[in-house]
């Protein structure tokens, strides 16, 4: 969270729901992230963690959502 954060144009993170079970997100490492939308103000997406996934809410600047998830998509790999 706190590497999301640092992104240039992220104002937060905001946490959301979270989905528990062993089987959700199977054969995804914990800490891996998926940008699933841009929504209104920023992005939706989840995270796995140890115990399922957890939903996020990335708030953007205006104008930087295909730059921030550019950002997101190399701090994985």
């Amino acid at each position: 969270m706190r590497r999301i954060e640092a992104l240039d144009g992220v104002v937060g993170v905001i946490i959301g729901r979270s989905f528990g079970g062993k089987s959700l997100g199977a054969g995804s490492r914990t800490g891996s992230l998926k940008v699933q939308r841009q929504v209104s103000g920023g992005l939706k997406a989840v995270t796995q963690s140890s115990k399922g996934l957890q939903e996020i809410y990335i708030r953007i600047e205006p104008g930087m959502e295909e730059k921030v998830s550019a950002e997101i998509l190399n701090l994985q790999l």
